[in-house]
């Protein structure tokens, strides 16, 4: 029952902060003008979107570090290496989202950053939170218990984090297309590594990352206040970036990479939608879908942004479910 209470006392914190933080932060950035810049490619529902405040993922971000933080200060929660590490990948992911919203914002259109300074950016994350890793102790292994497999990677290992971190944030990335889409998969997403991560005893600091996990699952449910549609504030990049790498540092430390494309198989197949699409258009000059990502494929046979959010979150609940199975019990 304490772990439970404690599972219900980390949501209500996350989302009761991100409540009232939010309806600050949404009055404060309409005001300030920092508005999300709109594609005409993407049709006469999205132009209306146009002017709408983008960097929202600051909502759930700020709530989330300052629990944290207090928690830890308290004693609440053990400050592991561990959790130093997910905070440090999930801070560093929100910086440069940050920096690729400002200058869009900036500019007034859809060009953020460059290809090299986001890789280049990446790729430092990804040697940091690696030597880190290798500091503390752990070893350059890919052990997925339930199939008994443990491969150790060496320095390759490094390639192995950088791979999984670009992915998993880029592909929230790509989601984030429709009210509500990527931040309501995102808190699912947490909520099953939450449960997954309090099981995982043999990751050091586990049940301060599954708090990490559960405090920000509020947040988000919290941020989706402002973010459901008709969405009164964008994520962004900061948002989008910050949690895909959070999960997929989550997923790492606890040696459930297999168990994240289960959880994160909806972020997958929107990533491979734009990939399958670029294949088709340039070897083939033929389009698979209407238009990629897939949620937009769905809009353009003329489903409600609603209905297609309600249908990506079920999905997104079931294979959740599924994950907790496999990452727990099986």
């Amino acid at each position: 029952m304490l772990v439970l209470a404690k599972v219900v006392m980390a949501i209500l914190l996350g989302f009761s902060l991100s409540v009232v933080f939010g309806y600050f932060v949404v009055k404060i950035f309409q005001k300030m003008q920092m508005k999300q810049a709109v594609s005409g490619t993407l049709g006469k529902r999205h132009l209306e979107k146009a002017g709408t405040p983008t960097m929202g993922g600051v909502i759930f971000i700020i709530p989330t570090l300052l629990i944290i933080a207090a928690l830890a200060i308290t004693g609440k929660i053990e400050f592991s290496t561990n959790l130093f590490i997910v905070l440090f990948v999930f801070i560093a992911y929100a910086i440069l989202g940050f920096i690729d919203d400002y200058l869009i914002v900036k500019k007034h259109n859809n060009e953020g950053l460059s290809i090299f300074w986001k890789l280049a950016l990446q790729i430092l994350i990804a040697l940091v939170f690696f030597y880190i890793f290798l500091s503390s102790g752990n070893d350059p292994v890919v052990n997925i218990h339930t199939l008994g497999i443990k491969v150790n990677l060496g320095f390759l290992y490094g390639m192995f984090l950088l791979f999984v971190l670009v992915a998993t944030s880029n592909a929230v990335n790509i989601t984030d297309g429709l009210d509500g889409l990527a931040g309501g998969l995102s808190a699912i997403a947490f909520f099953a590594f939450g449960i997954i991560t309090w099981g995982a005893n043999w990751a050091s600091g586990n049940e301060g990352v599954a708090i990490f996990c559960f405090v920000l699952v509020g947040s988000l449910v919290g941020f989706l206040v402002y973010n459901s549609h008709p969405a009164k504030i964008f994520m962004g990049d900061m948002g989008s970036l910050a949690l895909g790498a959070a999960l997929a540092s989550v997923a790492i430390i606890t040696n459930h990479e297999l168990t994240l494309v289960i959880v994160a198989l909806v972020f997958v197949i929107e990533t491979l939608s734009v990939i399958i699409q670029w294949l088709a258009l340039s070897k083939f000059h033929t389009k698979v879908f209407l238009m990629t990502p897939l949620h937009h494929h769905f809009e353009k046979l003329g489903w409600s942004e609603v209905d297609i959010v309600r249908m990506f979150w079920s999905i997104g609940l079931v294979l959740s479910m599924a994950a907790i199975v496999f990452g727990v019990w099986i």
